[in-house]
């Protein structure tokens, strides 16, 4: 026995890291049937696991990507619209500007035009009572007139044209009168 566990001693001696052929050959069937395993049944799973993952993070990452496209065409056509809203409302500014502009123009012509149509009325009207004064007047004095003259002849002046001579005659002097008064 003793030369048995000599025996076993000096086999002992092998290198301890090394193990002996036995347990390396049921070493490497366990491990091949583990790989084996892993390569059949496990591998495949966390390969279809991985690959739905970056499926789903690269189809997260499009969405997003067009999502942004999206929208900055959205925010883009949004900028257009309000520019082109504040021009439209520069513009209209601008044109209820120039038709108030004309319309008060148009108000003071149309106003101008009444104050002369009035002025003329106005002149128009003196004119004409004026003249019916005048006329009245010339009536007044020319009968008073030829009263006077009547009772200063001593005949009556009552014969139309002889009256109207009369009074025209003296009409004029007083005109001729007041004439040379107002040039000198």
């Amino acid at each position: 026995m003793i030369a048995n566990l000599a025996a076993l001693a000096a086999e002992e001696e092998q290198n301890p890291l090394i193990p002996a052929g036995p347990e390396l050959l049921v070493g490497a069937i366990a491990f091949a049937i583990v790989f084996f395993v892993f390569a059949t049944k496990l591998l495949p799973r966390i390969n279809k696991t991985l690959e739905e993952r970056r499926e789903a993070i690269e189809g997260g990452i499009e969405k997003a990507e067009a999502a942004q496209t999206e929208a900055q065409s959205v925010l883009e056509q949004y900028k257009a619209q309000l520019a082109e809203a504040r021009h439209e409302a520069a513009r209209l500014r601008q044109e209820a500007t120039e038709q108030g502009t004309a319309l008060i123009q148009e108000m003071r012509a149309e106003g101008q035009r009444q104050r002369e149509e009035i002025i003329a009325a106005g002149h128009a009207q003196i004119e004409a009572d004026r003249k019916a004064a005048a006329h009245a007047l010339r009536q007044d004095v020319g009968k008073l007139a030829t009263d006077l003259a009547g009772k200063l002849v001593g005949e009556s002046l009552e014969d139309h044209a002889r009256q109207s001579r009369t009074i025209d005659r003296f009409l004029e002097g007083l005109e001729d009168a007041s004439k040379a008064e107002a040039t000198r």
